[in-house]
């Protein structure tokens, strides 16, 4: 059979965590494959979840912003990209809030991964 996909993808086994709802909701998931733009990803169960979560790979202590590409059963294809390219207030003397929201934001998160741990 012909390989179709343009990027290699990569057989895994992580655990995962999904969070979604403003992080209100969350769901623990299996990555099965990966490849530089995405992933996917297994559920014991059929899910719905929104198109756009936050991954959260523990083996990396990375945290990924999500988007469905594809649905079947207890499985969905993703696209991602880093937390720290998403759609951020960018720091400039016009918006002299935008550099203590960032330092807020990163402290949130490390909170949040603090609260998992436990």
């Amino acid at each position: 059979m012909k390989e179709r996909r343009a990027l290699a993808r990569h057989k895994t086994l992580f655990k995962g965590r999904i969070y979604f709802n403003n992080r209100l909701s969350s769901m623990d998931c299996i990555v099965r494959d990966v490849t530089t733009d995405g992933a996917r990803l297994e559920f014991s169960e059929s899910v719905t979840l929104p198109e756009v979560f936050e991954l959260y790979l523990a083996n990396k202590d990375e945290y990924f912003r999500a988007r469905v590409i594809w649905r079947r059963g207890s499985q969905l294809g993703i696209n991602w990209k880093p937390e720290e390219t998403k759609d951020r207030v960018v720091p400039s003397e016009d918006n002299p809030m935008a550099e203590r929201l960032t330092k807020l934001e990163h402290a949130v998160a490390v909170l949040q991964r603090r609260l998992d741990a436990l």
